[in-house]
């Protein structure tokens, strides 16, 4: 049982539930703790194929809970041990084996917001609004925005939305390729649980995981060559393993899949094959 998220595990699919709507889902310590931990319960269970988030009530997630008012950023301890919860929750995102959803079902400001951009897909409600309020509260950003926000919509339009701090719609979202899709509210599950079982039923989870990691690992490549290093080891483990050879016999045979390989045993030898970071201020 979680205190501040739902978690529904059904046909492949975790969703994972914002649940504090009466303080519209704003995100605390204990969010993150719950959050992690799901992400964690993921991972380790081969039948959780995708992860869809979404938020409990009309709203996604408000930001950070702002109950302590002017003392909610006066963090304890000394600057060079301090952690940005939201960057170890964007951070935990960032190295997860399966692709995760954004279902962006109304407001998602500050912390809200930054920690979909970590997510493989945002899709928002006709309803939804963001917004990257930092500098309107006197603080800066969080959750690994820094490194994340311009890769996905560029530096301009980062800068912009960061400098302004202000509130834009799903559509303008949309139009700066922030997020991939606006529907109407009521679509919006569907859609998201839709594209979900597409990558369940017809993938195989090893392929998926694999591609997930090459992808954002190559976002910090100086060469195309990395990539063709990753890929060519992919390429030649992968080729020996079950999952290839009932990809391309289910493709002949005109039937469906069914792989059987599961990325909580059976990853290759050499992952993770990037180095793995620690935090040192």
């Amino acid at each position: 049982m979680y205190e501040t998220i739902k978690v529904d595990v059904s046909n492949k699919i975790m969703t994972i539930t914002l649940n504090r709507p009466d303080q519209l889902n704003a995100y605390n310590r204990q969010m993150q703790n719950d959050f992690i931990h799901a992400l964690d319960r993921a991972d380790s269970d081969d039948e959780v194929r995708v992860v869809i988030v979404t938020g409990e009530g009309r709203a996604f997630c408000a930001g950070a809970d702002l109950e302590k008012g002017g003392e909610t950023f006066g963090f304890e301890g000394s600057i060079e041990e301090h952690r940005d919860g939201g960057g170890i929750l964007a951070l935990r995102i960032y190295e997860l084996k399966k692709p995760i959803i954004a279902a962006i079902n109304g407001p998602a400001v500050g912390i809200g917001a930054t920690m979909t951009l970590p997510m493989d897909v945002r899709i928002a409600s006709d309803k939804a609004k963001m917004g990257f309020v930092f500098a309107r509260r006197g603080i800066t950003q969080e959750a690994c925005s820094g490194w994340f926000l311009p890769r996905i919509v560029g530096i301009s339009q980062a800068m912009e939305w960061v400098s302004t701090g202000r509130i834009f719609k799903a559509e303008e979202a949309l139009e700066k390729n922030l997020v991939s899709n606006v529907v109407p509210l009521g679509e919006l599950m569907d859609t998201a649980v839709s594209l979900g079982r597409e990558i369940a039923d017809n993938t195989s989870a090893i392929s998926v995981a694999l591609s997930r990691q090459l992808m954002w690992k190559m976002m910090g490549a100086d060469h195309p060559m990395e990539a063709h290093k990753i890929e060519s080891k992919y390429l030649y483990w992968v080729g020996k393993r079950e999952d290839a050879r009932e990809g391309v016999n289910s493709f002949l045979e005109k039937r469906e899949p069914n792989f059987d390989m599961k990325p909580s045993t059976d990853m290759p030898e050499f992952y993770p094959w990037w180095e793995e970071r620690t935090f040192k201020s």
